[in-house]
C-alpha cells in the first residue's frame, strides 16, 4: 500500500463520491479541552466510507456479470450503490440479525439481500457458494488492496482540508473492524505526515485488533463480540489490513459501550450530527482515553447509518 495507489483510487471514485466536510464544533473542544477535526464520513454517499472502497474495486473491473458482497450493512449499501455506478446487478450476504434499516436501504440501491440463516459465521461461507452459482465479482469489505486504497481517501481528503486551514492534526482516530479503513488511513497519512499518530479504536468486547496489534500476529475472536458498534462485529482483521496496520499504526485502543453511547449523545446535542455508534467510537476514545491523547486530533465518524 503506497501513496500512489491511493491517489489513482481517488481518481477513480472521485466523479462518483462526495469529498466530505472537516467538521469543527467550538462546543466539544471546549468539553474536551482539545481541537477536534470531526471528518464527516457519515455524510458520504450510502451514508459511510464504504462507498469509497466498493467504488476503487468495482470501477477496475472489466464488465463484470454483476457484483456480490458480503456485509453486516454499510459495505452491502457501497457494493449496492456500485452496481448501480456500473449498471449491472449486485447480491449481498447478510446475517439475519443485521439492522433492518441498513438491509432496506441496500434493497433501495438495487440489490438482492440473502439473508436467510445467515450468520457472521457462516456468511462468507455463503457468499462463496452464490459466486460460483452466479459469476458475480465477489468484493470483499476489506482483505483487498484495491478497497483499502479507497478507504485510505478518508486521509488524503482529511490531511489537505486541515492543512487548508493551517492545522496540522498531532494524532488521527480511526474506527476498526475488519482493519480497512484503517490501514488505508494509515498508508495515506503516514507517507504525508509521518509524525502524526494513528490509532485505531475499537469496543472492548471486539479488541482483536488491540491484541493482534500487540501480539504481533492476527488474534481471531471465537464469538461474535456483543456491542452496539454493529459495523464492527467483525472477528479478526484481515490479513492484508493487518500488514499495513503492524508497520504503520501506532496503537489501538479499546472503549466501553456507556463511552460509545454517550459519545452518540455529544455528537447528536454539541454538533446535531446523527453518526452510527461504530463512527462514534473516535470521540468515545476521546472521553475515556483523552488524558493520553495530543492537543489536535482528527477523528473519522465512519458512518450514519443507524437504526432509528
Amino acid at each position: 500500500m503506497d501513496l500512489a495507489q491511493i491517489h489513482a483510487a481517488f481518481r477513480r471514485i472521485a466523479p462518483y463520491t462526495h469529498r466530505t466536510p472537516l467538521l469543527t464544533s467550538r462546543l466539544l473542544d471546549e468539553f474536551f479541552g482539545k481541537r477536534l477535526l470531526l471528518k464527516a464520513e457519515h455524510l458520504q454517499k450510502t451514508g459511510s466510507f464504504k462507498a469509497r472502497g466498493a467504488l476503487s474495486k468495482a470501477l477496475t473491473l472489466e464488465n463484470p456479470k454483476g457484483l456480490l458482497a458480503v456485509s453486516s450493512g454499510n459495505h452491502a449499501q457501497g457494493v449496492a450503490y456500485a452496481a448501480r455506478v456500473l449498471g449491472v446487478r449486485a447480491l449481498v450476504v447478510m446475517p439475519e440479525e443485521a439492522s433492518p434499516l441498513k438491509k432496506a436501504a441496500a434493497r433501495a440501491y438495487g440489490a438482492e439481500v440473502v439473508d436467510r440463516g445467515v450468520t457472521p459465521k457462516n456468511r462468507e461461507e455463503v457468499a462463496r457458494a452464490l459466486v460460483e452459482e452466479t459469476g458475480y465479482a465477489f468484493l470483499h469489505p476489506f482483505d483487498d488492496p484495491l478497497v483499502m486504497a479507497g478507504q485510505g481517501t478518508v486521509g488524503l481528503e482529511l490531511l489537505a482540508q486541515a492543512g487548508r486551514r493551517g492545522v496540522f492534526p498531532e494524532a488521527v482516530l480511526v474506527p476498526v473492524g475488519g482493519g480497512g479503513l484503517l490501514a488505508g488511513v494509515a498508508a495515506a497519512v503516514k507517507a504525508l505526515s509521518p509524525e502524526t499518530l494513528v490509532l485505531g479504536v475499537e469496543p472492548e468486547a471486539a479488541d482483536d485488533a488491540r491484541r493482534s496489534l500487540e501480539a504481533g500476529r492476527i488474534v481471531r475472536l471465537t464469538e461474535v463480540p456483543r456491542t452496539r458498534a454493529d459495523g464492527v462485529r467483525t472477528l479478526s482483521l484481515g490479513e492484508r489490513p493487518f500488514a499495513v496496520i503492524r508497520e504503520k499504526v501506532d496503537g489501538i485502543l479499546a472503549v466501553s459501550e456507556e463511552a460509545i453511547l454517550e459519545a452518540e449523545r455529544l455528537l447528536l446535542t454539541r454538533t446535531k450530527q446523527g453518526v452510527e455508534p461504530t463512527g462514534a467510537l473516535p470521540l468515545a476514545a476521546v472521553l475515556e482515553h483523552g488524558a493520553g491523547l495530543p492537543g489536535t486530533l482528527a477523528l473519522v465518524l465512519s458512518g450514519g447509518n443507524r437504526d432509528v
